[in-house]
Order: structure tokens, then C-alpha cells, then sequence
């Protein structure tokens, strides 16, 4: 079952760019949103975010993910 807290957080990472200022925005600690992320992302089969140490990247397929999570919050 799909927790659709996954689906927001997921959205406000890309929003806000990265895990560290979507955590201050959430209050929620940037090692649990990226936790909850890669869980998604083993959930669905799929990479969502490119992550390295220092850069953030939304897949195409993360992108099309994105779309979908905020037409479906609207």
C-alpha cells in the first residue's frame, strides 16, 4: 500500500530543490524524507531523484511521477 505522504514529500523535495531545504520546510529531518524517497522509488521499480553528495537531479521518469502527484493534489 502506497502511503500518499511519500507521493507530497515527494513533490515538496522537487519544489524545494533537494532534501535539506524541503526538510526545513516539512520540519522533518532530510534523512527521513530521502529514506522515504528510495522506499518509494524500490516501491515502484523506478529512480526518481539522481542523488550524488553535492547534486539533485529529477529523472524523466521522476518528472512525468511529478506531474501526475501534482495533478492529482490539485
Amino acid at each position: 500500500m502506497q502511503d500518499l505522504n511519500d507521493f507530497a514529500w515527494f513533490v515538496q523535495v522537487v519544489d524545494h530543490g533537494g532534501f535539506a531545504a524541503a526538510g526545513r520546510a516539512l520540519d522533518q529531518p532530510k534523512s527521513k524524507l530521502s529514506r522515504r524517497i528510495a522506499q518509494l522509488e524500490e516501491r515502484l521499480g523506478v529512480r526518481l531523484i539522481q542523488r550524488t553528495t553535492r547534486q539533485f537531479a529529477v529523472t524523466e521518469v521522476g518528472q512525468t511521477f511529478y506531474q501526475h502527484c501534482k495533478s492529482d493534489a490539485d
